[in-house]
């Protein structure tokens, strides 16, 4: 199977940690597109999502499932999305889509966190994807210095030849070069910098459960 037959499967998988009659978080990218379309067949046993993006929310309202806001929901049973790389303890990059702080957001809001992902996003320590960085613009020079300090390399995202512009007005920053052994301390420090809206290490929201689709079929793991 190509890469996104593993993402359907996944996202069809998911199905099963759907709860009826809740509203869940719904998060953003091509293996939660897959996702959305497999909700769509139980969406009359669903209050509705919350979701984590602009273009999920489209995606869902066209296949006729409710949007809540997020301060309209006290707590979310259950957020499902996909990852830029997880390791072996949940821990995980995300914001390849540019979505990481309404994610961040929702997945705080949520009991849990279940992961869906392809096999190839499974690493022993994260750092091998371009660490997404969200900024606010008039910070980025200086914190491309500050990750130069840590070995890292960081650019600005550019779509159409201009910065990328996230659905909170804010730039992203992507960072290669980095070693990530100890994620929580290193999400920490980086959310500390002045400018920094939110970095795309999630540990502190860390996945409970992950699918990950393999050749052999969807295999569960839990941390």
């Amino acid at each position: 199977m190509n890469q996104d037959e593993l993402k359907k499967r996944v996202g069809h998988a998911a199905l099963t940690h759907v709860p009826e009659g809740e509203v869940i978080g719904v998060g953003t990218g091509s293996t939660v597109n897959h996702f959305i379309e497999a909700l769509a067949t139980m969406k009359d046993r669903i209050r509705g999502a919350v979701s984590s993006s602009q273009a999920s929310t489209a995606r869902l309202q066209a296949l006729g499932i409710p949007v809540f806001d997020c301060n309209d929901v006290e707590e979310l049973a259950v957020y499902i999305d996909g990852a830029d790389e997880i390791d072996p303890h949940g821990h995980m990059i995300k914001g390849g889509g540019a979505a990481l702080t309404r994610e961040k957001i929702v997945a705080a809001q949520s009991r849990r966190f279940v992961c869906i992902a392809d096999e190839s996003k499974r690493v022993a320590t994260l750092g091998r994807f371009p660490l997404p960085v969200e900024v606010i613009p008039m910070a980025s020079g200086r914190l491309i210095r500050q990750f130069a300090d840590l070995g890292g390399v960081a650019r600005l995202r550019l779509a159409n030849g201009a910065p990328l512009v996230t659905d909170n007005g804010q730039h992203i920053l992507d960072v290669t070069g980095l070693q990530i052994p100890d994620p929580l301390a290193f999400e920490t420090r980086i959310n500390l910098w002045p400018g920094v809206v939110e970095v795309g290490v999630f540990a502190q929201q860390r996945a409970a459960v992950c699918l990950l689709g393999t050749a052999q079929g969807v295999v569960t793991l839990t941390y």
